[in-house]
């Protein structure tokens, strides 16, 4: 029984190296673990670096770099674009937007011939639409499609003009140089819809007056309709669209009084900056980052360090900030694998654009070479168990956690549990004993932390 059990284990946890094939449409990133980056690459206006961090079993966060020609047609206008999109409830939809909306912007910028305000706005409209009729197509035979979302990110360096436009939480941030001082002041240049922040609730209050719930305060945290956290996104079409606010979704995503207008906005936050010599570079990240840095404390690490390397300096100064808030240690964190690790930190996507004054005062006529690199990820090969896959076929709350049965063997174990009608998320930490090497998941020399919704144990 103890040998079929271990080996039911191996089946689950077993080395990297064995079930991942790691992915990626740019040839030029690298892939370590979790953590896809690529350290430096040259933009139509001036250098750049990118990295990703995946937290989650299928990585939810998209993200692109396109330099080049920003049409449909090669006489222009060049600059470049730079995507972040971050999903949640699912891939689907940051991988949709990853893969039609700067085509759309490309079409839109051919039509009227020029970037502009109204050509952005226009492909983020297109996106909408389309996944609209994906989820419309879909919603048959995958309804939960109406529940997955993302939120959205874009900047647009085009003659010397940068356009930011955001849907969500994700972040752009501005480094720019005080000659006067010599410090690079950070300048937050998109704007937020989070329902932490107290004019976003307004305004939801100020659209629906009728509607007292519709920001409900949830352990802690501010959610729409109690749901959700962000009040803008591509998708999460059953908070948009009455008809697919029913069966056969699941529950616990349906709201029980119907609603005669969207609840959630697809229209964008856009800001035009005329870029300055003082300008340095722009930070473009997923809230996965902003969580555990604050903006000044990202722009003063781009600052202080080499170029190459930059984003991934900052994702694995986000990891470390995350180990240390879970009283652990980085290089135990980096063990835990993804599943799991969406416990302790989000997806992180970060992209680093540097501007060079010369080239970014450039004419958006001057042709240059095209560019496009695609943040990766990892995937499963066929017929490969995911981690912890057997907790899918159990209750939807389940509790992971590491005892020591002696000093040599630790194993995982996976307990379901029931679901509590109000469910309250404790975290603990169990102590593992007398364990001087740490190679597995769940396996840490100061402890692990578990997530379980209503448990009463103890460690």
């Amino acid at each position: 029984m103890l040998s079929g059990f271990m080996n039911f284990l191996r089946a689950c946890f077993r080395p990297r190296s064995d079930r991942y094939v790691h992915s990626s449409s740019d040839a030029g990133g690298r892939q370590d673990g979790l953590l896809w980056y690529k350290d430096i690459g040259q933009h139509f206006n001036g250098e750049f670096s990118m990295a990703v961090v995946q937290a989650n079993n299928l990585l939810e966060d998209q993200s692109q770099l396109e330099s080049g020609c920003l049409s449909s047609h090669e006489c222009g206008p060049y600059g470049t674009f730079v995507g972040v999109y971050d999903g949640h409830g699912g891939p689907e939809t940051s991988r949709y937007i990853n893969d039609h909306l700067f085509q759309h912007l490309k079409r839109f910028t051919s039509e009227q011939q020029t970037m502009s305000v109204d050509v952005i706005r226009k492909a983020y409209q297109a996106t909408e639409e389309g996944f609209l009729s994906l989820v419309t197509r879909q919603w048959p035979m995958n309804p939960q499609i109406a529940a997955v979302g993302s939120c959205c990110l874009v900047g647009v360096i085009c003659g010397g003009t940068l356009y930011v436009a955001n849907l969500g939480d994700s972040r752009a941030v501005l480094g720019r140089a005080v000659k006067a001082t010599g410090e690079v002041l950070a300048i937050q240049l998109s704007a937020e819809h989070n329902a932490c922040i107290e004019s976003v609730r307004q305004e939801l209050q100020s659209m629906h007056p009728d509607d007292s719930q519709i920001v409900v305060l949830k352990h802690n945290v501010w959610r729409v309709k109690g749901l959700i956290q962000i009040s803008k996104s591509i998708g999460d079409v059953y908070l948009k669209k009455a008809e697919f606010n029913r069966e056969p979704l699941y529950p616990k995503f349906r709201l029980r009084e119907p609603f005669k207008k969207p609840i959630l906005s697809a229209d964008p936050s856009i800001t035009v900056h005329q870029l300055q010599p003082h300008d340095q570079f722009v930070i473009f990240a997923s809230d996965g980052l902003w969580e555990h840095l604050s903006n000044q404390e990202a722009v003063d690490i781009v600052q202080n360090h080499s170029r190459s390397g930059i984003a991934r300096r900052l994702v694995k100064t986000a990891l470390q900030e995350a180990a240390k808030k879970r009283e652990m240690r980085y290089s135990d964190l980096k063990k835990i694998d993804r599943g799991v690790r969406r416990h302790f930190h989000d997806d992180i996507t970060v992209i680093v654009v540097f501007l060079n004054s010369n080239l970014v005062s450039k004419a958006s006529s001057v042709k240059g070479p095209n560019l496009s690199v695609r943040g990766g990820g990892v995937t499963l090969p066929p017929r490969t168990l995911a981690p912890c896959s057997f907790r899918k076929r159990c209750k939807p709350y389940s509790l992971m956690y590491t005892v020591t049965l002696d000093w040599k063997l630790i194993l995982a174990f996976c307990i379901c549990v029931g679901t509590p009608k109000k469910r309250t998320r404790k975290e603990y930490k169990v102590q593992v004993l007398h364990c001087a090497k740490v190679v597995r998941l769940g396996e840490a020399g100061r402890g692990y932390y578990i997530t379980s919704p209503g448990w009463s144990g103890t460690s």
